[in-house]
């Protein structure tokens, strides 16, 4: 009779282990999603060559700081993007993913030979006349902003049309594909 209670506790036992087990597992699983990374597919062209439409994309959150469990902000930051970063942030309830062209300070120029050309540096990002309309105010990248341009600028719809993006706003860095 013993040995029948024994083995019951041990049996009782073992479920409990592999219960904290599972939900050990399961809460870290959660936080690496929630915090640490993420992974994405993404719908559309506006970052093509590079990353082409229904590709997966890797996410780094971590990259600039950490993120609101809501996902819509950082609440915490320890770095900015810098020019190059292929970031993600929320636009109109959407996660885009944009290249940042220019970092608070940036210059922005621009010229009407050819159309409406911005050029930050060396670059030189086409622009239409309402894009220029929205942008021709800024003489540079204000504190705290970034420009987040797609690399398909003919099929982009990024900072040229909505203006600056907000470091606080954007979520991660893009790692991988």
């Amino acid at each position: 009779m013993e040995e029948i209670e024994e083995t019951e506790k041990k049996s009782e036992k073992k479920k409990h282990t592999w219960v904290w087990i599972i939900s050990a597992g399961l809460l870290a699983g959660l936080f690496l999603k929630l915090f640490v990374f993420e992974y994405l597919h993404v719908s559309g062209e506006s970052m093509s060559p590079l990353i082409d439409d229904g590709e997966t994309i890797y996410v780094n959150k971590l990259a600039y700081g950490l993120i609101s469990p809501l996902g819509d902000r950082l609440l915490v930051q320890w770095s900015e993007p810098e020019k190059d970063d292929i970031v993600i942030y929320l636009y109109d309830d959407k996660i885009v993913v944009k290249r940042c062209v220019a970092t608070a300070g940036d210059l922005l120029e621009y010229s009407f030979d050819n159309g409406y050309t911005l050029y930050v540096g060396e670059k030189a990002i086409p622009l239409t006349e309402i894009q220029y309309a929205n942008l021709k105010k800024s003489q540079k990248v204000p504190e705290g902003y970034i420009l987040a341009v797609g690399d398909n600028y003919a099929q982009s719809f990024d900072s040229r049309n909505y203006g600056f993006v907000s470091v606080k706003n954007i979520l991660g860095k893009i790692i991988c594909r």
